[in-house]
């Protein structure tokens, strides 16, 4: 068994919720949810977050606007719509639920 891929699949499985969670209290372009999430330690590649972004937008949860930059081409930063504030809400409790009971097993005797 691929102990590394096992990993991977449950950083991706939290992976959306993390973005949201990002993006909750201001606006961010790419590169600063890249940044963020490396510093906490979950690993992304760009290959991964963008089609990610694409998809949670497309489902309403995200939207985004172009900003000019001084440093080379516009960005396009991402914000939370309403929907996705309520997404991210109910994924909050859910999360919570869900770590109590891995919490729960995983410190049995």
């Amino acid at each position: 068994m691929n102990i590394e891929n096992t990993k991977a699949q449950m950083r991706k499985g939290v992976l959306e919720f993390c973005i949201l969670s990002v993006l909750k209290e201001k606006e961010a372009y790419t590169s600063e949810i890249l940044d963020t999430l490396k510093n906490a330690k979950l690993l992304v590649v760009e290959g991964t977050i963008y089609p990610l972004l694409t998809r949670l937008k497309n489902d309403g949860l995200l939207s985004y606007r172009w900003e000019e930059s001084t440093s080379g081409p516009p960005r396009k930063y991402y914000g939370l719509t309403e929907l996705g504030k309520q997404f991210l809400n109910e994924l909050n409790s859910t999360w919570g639920e869900l770590a109590s009971a891995v919490e729960t097993i995983t410190n049995q005797n």
